[in-house]
C-alpha cells in the first residue's frame, strides 16, 4: 500500500500547486484599460466592461483564456471587424473603379471631341468651298454620315461598311450633278451612274482606304472605352459579394481577439494574417488570370491610338478625306463625265433659267488646329501606367489587411499574434486562389463550390478580352462563349485522399493540419515508470499556470 499513498501525495501537491498559481494570477490580473479605451472609442458604453481580466469560458470566437471581453463585447467587436473589413474592400474597390472610370471618360470624351471637331470644320468650310454641292438639302448627306459614325461608336448596331457605301453613293450623285449643272438628270440616269461607280472610281482609292481604316479605328476606340467600363463594373459587382460566416469569425479573431486577450499593440504573424485573408478572398483571387488578360488586351489596343495610322489621326481627319475625295473627282471631271455619257447617254439640257455656273474652287486638304484637343501620347502614357498598377489587383487584396503596419515581419516570429496567443505561427503560407485553400489551416473553404457571382464576372472578363483581341486585329465580331462549363458543378465529393475521410454515414470530413503547437500528455496506460509520468503531469501544471497568464 506504500505506492498508492505516495501516488496520492503527488496528486495533492500538484492540485495545491495549480490552485496556488491560479491564486497568484488572480492577485495580479491584467488591467483592461486599453480595451476599455478602444471599446469606448468605437461608440459603445463602458457599462459592464471589465476593469481587469476575467475568465473567458463565455467566449465563442476568441480563445477561452483570461480575457477583457464579455460576450456582448465579443459580438460588438465581431460586427465592427466585419464592417471594417467590408469598408476596406469597398474603399479599395472605389479607388480602382475611380481610376478606370476616369480613363473611360477621358478617352470617350476625346474620341467624341475628335469626331465633333471634324464635323464642325466640315460644316464651317464646305458651304463656301463647295457651294451648291453642300447646300443641297442643307448638307444633310454630311450630317447623316456623322450621325451614323456616332451611332457606330456607341455600338447601336449600325453597319459602318453599309453606311459608308451609302454615303459615297449619294455623294457621287451630288458632285456629278454639281459639275454638270447645265443638264437635268432623271432617277433612271442616276441609277445608271451608280452602276458605273466601281468602274469609274470617281473618288480614287479614298473610299476603300477610309472604310478599312475608319472601321478599324472605330472598333478599337469603341472596344477600348467599353473595356474600361466593363472592368470598372466587374470590380463593383465583385465587391458586393458578401463575406462568409466563417470569414467573419476569422477576421474578428484576427483583428480584435488580441485586444480581448490584453495584447494592445501586438502585431500579427505574417503567415497567419495572409492565410486568413487568402482564405476569405480566395474566390476573388480566381479573377486574376482573366483580369490580367483583359489588362494586356487593353494595352495592346491602346497602342493603336497614336501615330500616322492611329485612331487619333483617322477619326480626326474624316472631313479632310471627304474633301480630298471631292477634289479627286473634280480634277478628273472630264474623264468621268465622258465615260458616264458614253455608258448612260447624253442627258437633257437644263432650262435656260437654271443656274449653269460651275464652281471652280477645288477641294484641298484642310489643316486642322488641334490646340483644344489634349495629346493622345500623354493619354496613352497615363492609361498604360494606370493599367500596370492595377494588373495584380485581385491577388494583392490580402495586402490591404496584411500590410507592414499590422504584420510583425522578420525577426519577430515569436512575438506575434498567431490566433491563439502571442507566439510563433507554425503552418506554412497558402497560395492565392480557391484551389490553393484546400489545406488552409484557418478557414474551411469548399473548393468545389465557387462563388457564382464571381464565376459570372470571370466569364464577362473573357467576353471583353475576346472583343478587345478582335478589335486589335480589326475585326468587329460578337463574342459567343465556347468555353468549358464554369458552373463548378460536378459529381465528385470534392475530397482527396490526403484531406478527407469518410464517416460511417458516407459524409466527408475535412482533416485540418495542425495550426498551433499542442502538448499531448501520455495516456495512463502507456509505458514508463511512475516518476516520469508524475514529472510530465507537473510540467503540464506549470504550463497551465504559465499560459493562463496570457
Amino acid at each position: 500500500m506504500e505506492w498508492p499513498c505516495r501516488y496520492s501525495w503527488w496528486h495533492l501537491g500538484i492540485v495545491f500547486f495549480v490552485h496556488w498559481a491560479a491564486g497568484e494570477m488572480g492577485n495580479k490580473a491584467k488591467s483592461c484599460e486599453a480595451v476599455r479605451q478602444v471599446y469606448s472609442a468605437k461608440g459603445y458604453s463602458l457599462s459592464g466592461v471589465p476593469q481587469s481580466e476575467i475568465s473567458g469560458e463565455h467566449l465563442r470566437i476568441c480563445p477561452q483564456g483570461y480575457t477583457c471581453c464579455t460576450s456582448e463585447m465579443e459580438e460588438n467587436f465581431s460586427n465592427i471587424s466585419k464592417m471594417e473589413f467590408d469598408n476596406s474592400l469597398r474603399e479599395s474597390s472605389l479607388s480602382v473603379q475611380g481610376l478606370l472610370i476616369t480613363q473611360n471618360r477621358n478617352f470617350d470624351r476625346y474620341f467624341q471631341d475628335l469626331l465633333n471637331k471634324s464635323e464642325q470644320i466640315l460644316l464651317d468650310t464646305f458651304p463656301s468651298k463647295y457651294g451648291e454641292l453642300y447646300t443641297q438639302n442643307d448638307g444633310k448627306i454630311f450630317r447623316d454620315l456623322y450621325v451614323e459614325l456616332r451611332q457606330y461608336y456607341r455600338g447601336s448596331g449600325v453597319n459602318l461598311e453599309e453606311a459608308l457605301t451609302e454615303f459615297w453613293s449619294h455623294l457621287v450623285d451630288r458632285v456629278f450633278k454639281a459639275q454638270n449643272s447645265q443638264f437635268t438628270f432623271t432617277d433612271d440616269y442616276l441609277d445608271c451612274l451608280a452602276k458605273q461607280y466601281d468602274q469609274l472610281k470617281p473618288f480614287g482609292d479614298i473610299p476603300r482606304e477610309m472604310k478599312l481604316k475608319a472601321t478599324r479605328a472605330f472598333i478599337a476606340a469603341r472596344s477600348f472605352v467599353q473595356g474600361l467600363s466593363a472592368a470598372a463594373d466587374i470590380v463593383r459587382k465583385v465587391t458586393q459579394v458578401p463575406m462568409s460566416r466563417e470569414c467573419t469569425r476569422e477576421v474578428m479573431k484576427l483583428m480584435y481577439c488580441p485586444l480581448c486577450r490584453g495584447h494592445y499593440n501586438v502585431k500579427l504573424c505574417d503567415n497567419y494574417c495572409l492565410n486568413v485573408m487568402r482564405g476569405c478572398l480566395a474566390n476573388q483571387a480566381d479573377l486574376d488570370p482573366e483580369w490580367r488578360n483583359l489588362i494586356e488586351s487593353l494595352l495592346l489596343v491602346a497602342g493603336k491610338f497614336n501615330g500616322v495610322a492611329g485612331v487619333e489621326n483617322i477619326i480626326g481627319t474624316i472631313h479632310i478625306k471627304i474633301s480630298e475625295a471631292i477634289a479627286h473627282m473634280q480634277e478628273n471631271k472630264e474623264v468621268i463625265t465622258n465615260k458616264v455619257f458614253k455608258s448612260c447617254g447624253n442627258p437633257k439640257k437644263a432650262n435656260k433659267g437654271a443656274k449653269t455656273e460651275e464652281r471652280k474652287r477645288k477641294g484641298k486638304a484642310i489643316a486642322e488646329d488641334k490646340s483644344t484637343i489634349p495629346s493622345m501620347d500623354n493619354m496613352v502614357s497615363d492609361v498604360k501606367v494606370m493599367l500596370a498598377e492595377i494588373q495584380d489587383y485581385w491577388v494583392s487584396l490580402p495586402n490591404i489587411f496584411c500590410s507592414e503596419k499590422v504584420m510583425a515581419g522578420p525577426g519577430n516570429e515569436d512575438k506575434c499574434w498567431n490566433g491563439m496567443a502571442r507566439a510563433r505561427y507554425m503552418p506554412e503560407r497558402m497560395g492565392s486562389g480557391l484551389a490553393n485553400q484546400i489545406n488552409n489551416p484557418e478557414i474551411d473553404v469548399d473548393i468545389t463550390k465557387p462563388d457564382m457571382t464571381i464565376r459570372q464576372q470571370i466569364m464577362q472578363l473573357k467576353i471583353m478580352t475576346n472583343r478587345l483581341r478582335n478589335a486589335y486585329n480589326g475585326n468587329d465580331v460578337d463574342f459567343q462563349d465556347t468555353s468549358d462549363d464554369i458552373s463548378g458543378s460536378g459529381s465528385g465529393d470534392g475530397c482527396t485522399d490526403t484531406v478527407c475521410i469518410k464517416t460511417v454515414s458516407g459524409d466527408s470530413s475535412v482533416i485540418h493540419t495542425q495550426t498551433h503547437v499542442v502538448f499531448k500528455d501520455k495516456s495512463p496506460g502507456s509505458n514508463g515508470n511512475a516518476s516520469s509520468w508524475n514529472l510530465s503531469l507537473l510540467l503540464a501544471a506549470l504550463l497551465v499556470a504559465h499560459f493562463a497568464r496570457w
